[in-house]
């Protein structure tokens, strides 16, 4: 039997097991837990920023100056900071939704691509007319947040990064449902296997998509590791999920930007010399434990943003700002800006 015919069936099999158990996991030995934030709440101004004929859900909390630009990635939206916008009370806050996501309009047929994100960012920017913006990217933001600061240096504040991906490196290793999603298994196995035939995971995934206990199994069991605590991730987990099973859904998102995600990375490779160049702030915090956009990937961004600090929280994962969000939110605070 041919090698990928076999780990096709293996992963075809796997997916069918998760979709009767829930995600279960150990939370390692003296893992340190965070108690609600001793700090203020406060109110914050919801707009509707437009893309073309789209909505974008933005959320802003006044404050002082610069503004922090907090961006989620996939598969997730602004909630993911919720733990951590509690202790960044006083500084002036915007949130949003990127489309197909959240509470932002989420088109049937949209183009959704890195590309495009990173316009979304550029309408919000502009459109709420922030001046200086420190950009803080997770995960599937990085490309919109790093090319923004890239094509508009001396107007960014300063970019910081949580457990992001930008480039083609040794250290990249995609989770395993985004492995499949964006057939990124194929380009692992080419070099032991090459390809004789035009040979993908669509048809696996299209399946995946289109049956809502299968995708939520995957998806339970997938971000779920994502987290290290269990009361995070018993408490978001299931509202994260949300937007999948809601219609309009955020699963044309996913697949979409999945679809795109090969030819995103490799044309931000041949962007790497303008990040060798890039003289603004750069702070990178990473989730150390995290087994997919991992530490050795943080200190590839350290070597090539030369204005760039490092910081890697021990038993941290994944979703860092959840982890950890008093930490992350006074890294960001302390964060230097133009």
């Amino acid at each position: 039997m041919r090698i990928r015919g076999l780990a096709t069936i293996l992963v075809f099999l796997c997916l069918l097991a998760i979709k009767s158990i829930a995600h279960a996991e150990t939370v390692p030995a003296g893992a340190p837990r965070q108690d609600p934030p001793n700090t203020c709440y406060q109110d914050f101004t919801e707009h509707r920023i437009q893309h073309g004929a789209n909505g974008l859900y933005v959320r802003e909390y006044a404050g002082t100056e610069p503004p922090v630009v907090l961006m989620h990635g996939f598969p997730d939206n602004l909630h993911l900071y919720d733990r951590t916008v509690p202790y960044l009370c006083g500084r002036h806050v915007v949130l949003f939704d990127f489309l197909g996501w959240g509470q932002s309009d989420k088109p049937e047929g949209y183009s959704y691509t890195f590309d495009d994100q990173k316009a979304q960012l550029d309408a919000v920017i502009q459109q709420l007319g922030l001046q200086q913006p420190l950009l803080v990217s997770h995960d599937a933001s990085g490309p919109a947040a790093i090319n923004w600061a890239l094509d508009h240096s001396q107007e960014t504040g300063g970019l910081v990064l949580l457990n992001t991906f930008y480039h083609l490196t040794p250290s990249l290793s995609a989770p395993e449902a985004i492995a499949i999603f964006a057939d990124l298994l194929e380009l692992r196995t080419a070099s032991v296997v090459p390809p004789t035939n035009p040979w993908s995971f669509k048809r696996l995934s299209q399946a995946i998509a289109s049956d809502p206990q299968l995708f939520r199994g995957l998806y339970f069991w997938q971000v779920g590791s994502f987290f290290r605590d269990d009361g995070p991730r018993e408490e978001f987990l299931p509202q994260l999920y949300a937007q999948f099973a809601q219609k309009p859904s955020a699963i044309p998102a996913f697949v979409a930007l999945n679809r795109d995600l090969g030819n995103s990375i490799q044309a931000n490779t041949k962007r790497i010399p303008e990040l060798l160049l890039f003289d603004g702030p750069v702070r990178i915090i990473f989730g150390a434990s995290d087994p997919y956009l991992n530490a050795g990937l943080a200190k590839d961004f350290h070597n090539i943003f030369p204005a760039s600090d490092l910081f890697l929280l021990p038993t941290a994962r994944h979703y860092v700002q959840m982890d950890e969000p008093a930490r992350v939110a006074h890294l960001i605070l302390t964060t230097r800006t133009r």
